[in-house]
């Protein structure tokens, strides 16, 4: 006999099937709202179904039973901590189909396949894993890295341009008057320092001054002039003697010579 024996193909086999179904009832779990073919949708939903009745006891058997279809953790989580609360009291009719339509290109009719009661809810993007590819990172990094283009700059409207100079006014009137409150302080304290100096003057005594008159003591040239010429007679005498010295030994050599020549005469 072939009762309850009508299972859709779906033109797959039966392990991809299972993943197929598995996948679709994962992504309605998460996103509360899926979009996929008519057939497909219609298969999914009993699945689905069955899947919410084992998260609704809510016991370890039930959830062993569902992570065996269904391998994505976090949706097997979302199902019983969320989804089993919130069918606890309703008895089948989780979900429903919606009808949009055929798609272009292959005229393939279109479903809605969504949860009953969380009409209010649009689609929830899934957690995204991170990508374990070394040149997708380093690509988003460059990207974040590129510099922003700046801005053209924008015609300035007479409100700004007059509340600019109202600015730059009140910038150097701040400016003028800290520099006379500083020149203010300069004369101040030069005024306080003088003051301070003439006290200064007045509190000390008046040196006692010598009555007599302090004498230069001339300039004693007559003396240095007489040693001088002392100088100059010596060292005239001292050469007068060194040059007559060796004209009398030279006179007796002659005389000699004289007497030596009368003598062979002889």
């Amino acid at each position: 006999m072939r009762h309850l024996n009508d299972k859709a193909r779906l033109n797959r086999s039966k392990s991809h099937r299972k993943a197929l179904l598995g996948n679709l009832s994962a992504a309605l779990f998460t996103h509360k709202r899926i979009i996929t073919t008519l057939a497909k949708a219609k298969y999914a939903r009993r699945f689905a179904e069955r899947m919410i009745t084992f998260a609704r006891r809510g016991d370890v058997a039930a959830r062993r039973h569902v992570v065996g279809f269904i391998r994505d953790k976090e949706a097997v989580k979302l199902l019983f901590t969320d989804l089993g609360p919130h069918f606890k009291h309703r008895d089948g009719g989780y979900t429903r189909i919606i009808k949009i339509g055929p798609r272009l290109g292959d005229a393939a009719p279109m479903a809605i396949l969504e949860l009953v009661g969380f009409d209010d809810v649009g689609e929830v993007a899934a957690p995204k894993k991170e990508s374990k590819s070394r040149l997708k990172a380093a690509q988003k990094a460059a990207v974040e890295e590129k510099p922003e283009k700046k801005d053209k700059k924008k015609p300035v409207e007479p409100e700004e341009a007059v509340a600019e100079v109202q600015e730059t006014v009140t910038e150097s009137e701040d400016v003028t008057t800290g520099a006379e409150a500083a020149t203010e302080e300069a004369q101040e304290t030069a005024v306080s320092t003088e003051e301070t100096g003439v006290e200064q003057v007045v509190d000390k005594e008046p040196e006692e001054v010598s009555a007599e008159p302090s004498v230069e003591e001339p300039v004693k040239t007559d003396e240095v002039i007489e040693k001088t010429d002392n100088k100059m007679e010596e060292t005239d005498a001292s050469s007068d003697d060194s040059s007559g010295e060796p004209e009398e030994s030279a006179s007796d050599e002659s005389g000699e010579i004289k007497d030596s020549k009368d003598s062979s005469k002889e």
